[in-house]
């Protein structure tokens, strides 16, 4: 059994979203079979201190801050960052919604 699991970054932010919405880390962990609890927890730190590219590293590698991954081509490298800030942009409209929901209650 491996001991180190490396996650996409699709599953990443699905966890930081389910947490942002208020669910337990618990039933994160159980619906997109993360192991460690400590996982989510970091990730959720990177989010909240706006470390987002830290979300993209590979297992057991360390960046120098503001520093990514290593792109083959510049191609590689606009799709990757087109595909993390559609993510991000989808995140924030549903926070949005949620606060809009939460305010029509009060």
């Amino acid at each position: 059994m491996a001991t180190r699991v490396s996650y996409p970054l699709e599953v990443k932010m699905k966890a930081i979203e389910m947490r942002l919405a208020g669910i337990p880390v618990k039933e994160v962990m159980d619906q997109l079979n993360i192991r460690n609890r400590s996982q989510v927890k970091a990730w959720m730190k990177w989010y909240r201190s706006g470390e987002l590219n830290r979300l993209e590293q590979p297992v057991g590698k360390q960046y120098s801050y503001g520093k990514g991954p290593e792109y083959a081509t510049e191609l590689e490298k606009v799709k990757a960052e087109n595909r993390f800030l559609k993510q991000q942009v989808d995140l924030l409209k549903k926070f949005k919604e949620m606060e809009r929901r939460y305010l029509q209650r009060l």
